[in-house]
């Protein structure tokens, strides 16, 4: 019983309470299974921990692709009766949300395995769009004794596109969710298509002499850009342990260059190539200056907020010593009570000392 409410507590990101139990456990019923299970969750490593970020991550991103999807697949449809849009919103909301809930409960997703389905949705959603208004899906010429002329109306096409994208992107990021996903690795694939997909749009919008938007070169760049730099952020965070702390430096690092050349864009007003030039290289100098200056970040273990690594003085775990702050940490005492009874009481507890084997 002590077991069940301690794996309870994990699940709703309240580590401190789940930590006390088990150590409860570990101490007072030496020698059982319980006790075993409890000595094997005490030393996992905390990224492998289930966090209040995964546990909402997930239901908050299924709420709100029920919502889109409930508006999108009326309009897929050609549908302009309110009642199909009303009817959408009724499904669509509760259906996203208690799926989303039923698989992170039963699954028990990390914030790295829940970041990747999310991110897949979002980013195939992107994607759908992006390649539907690139290869023109739905466009088609209007001819008359005037001549021929394009047709706008896309509407149908580009929404299905979209729901097509997003459906595939969450079917791809369960797949990967099947195995362990570090946090700082779904971080990193998450920044690196961003900024792939702005730093290819930059670059073409250099080469090409037509009005920004207009041209379809672009939006394609940015496309493939961003899936190049998706795999390749996968791949170099795999590869080098990058901790989610670091990817955050990194994209900040990005953004602040950004913003500093489009600072000197404002303050110089140079011509249109060197206007796009100025905030591209910037913000690739921030990205290489952050991913530089956070080298001492890797090969470190992703924090969840509520873990208790780094309270205590001294810590010792996979051969490594490590210094913490010496921080109180609210947590429950176990006592008894006088019908002898065990019981919790609010208490502070102070480590100097956590060894993990």
């Amino acid at each position: 019983m002590l077991l069940r409410t301690a794996i309870d507590f994990e699940d709703q990101g309240r580590q401190e309470i789940a930590e006390a139990l088990l150590v409860h456990i570990i101490e007072h019923y030496p020698g059982t299974v319980a006790a075993r299970q409890a000595l094997e969750r005490l030393s996992r490593p905390p990224s492998s921990r289930t966090d209040r970020v995964s546990r909402l991550e997930l239901p908050v991103f299924g709420t709100l692709y029920g919502l889109w999807l409930g508006v999108a697949v009326p309009v897929a449809l050609g549908s302009t009766d309110s009642e199909a849009y009303g009817a959408g919103l009724l499904t669509g909301v509760p259906v996203g949300l208690f799926s989303s809930l039923y698989a992170q409960r039963s699954q028990r997703y990390t914030e790295g395995q829940a970041r990747a389905i999310t991110w897949g949705g979002s980013w195939g959603t992107w994607q759908g769009l992006g390649w539907a208004k690139v290869l023109d899906f739905g466009q088609q010429e209007l001819c008359s004794h005037f001549g021929c002329y394009p047709t706008d109306d896309d509407t149908e096409e580009v929404f299905t596109a979209m729901i097509i994208g997003g459906l595939a992107g969450i079917v791809t990021g369960a797949i990967l969710a099947r195995n362990p996903v570090r946090s700082g690795v779904s971080s990193a694939a998450q920044g690196g298509s961003t900024w792939g997909s702005v730093y290819g749009a930059l670059v073409a919008e250099l080469f090409d002499e037509d009005d920004w938007g207009d041209n379809d070169a672009v939006l394609a760049a940015s496309l493939i850009a961003g899936n190049v730099g998706l795999l390749a952020a996968e791949r170099l965070a795999s590869a080098y342990d990058v901790s989610r702390p670091r990817v955050r430096l990194i994209n900040l690092g990005a953004l602040g260059g950004g913003l500093v050349g489009l600072g000197v864009d404002l303050l110089t007003d140079p011509g249109d190539n060197a206007a796009i030039a100025i905030p591209l290289v910037s913000s690739v100098t921030g990205l290489v200056i952050a991913t530089l200056a956070s080298g001492g970040r890797d090969r470190v273990e992703d924090r969840t907020p509520d873990s208790a690594e780094g309270t205590a003085l001294l810590s010792y775990s996979g051969g490594v010593w490590q210094r913490g702050s010496l921080l109180p940490v609210p947590t429950l005492l176990p006592f008894d009570r006088r019908d002898g009874r065990p019981g919790w009481a609010p208490g502070v507890r102070v480590e100097w000392l956590r060894m993990r084997f």
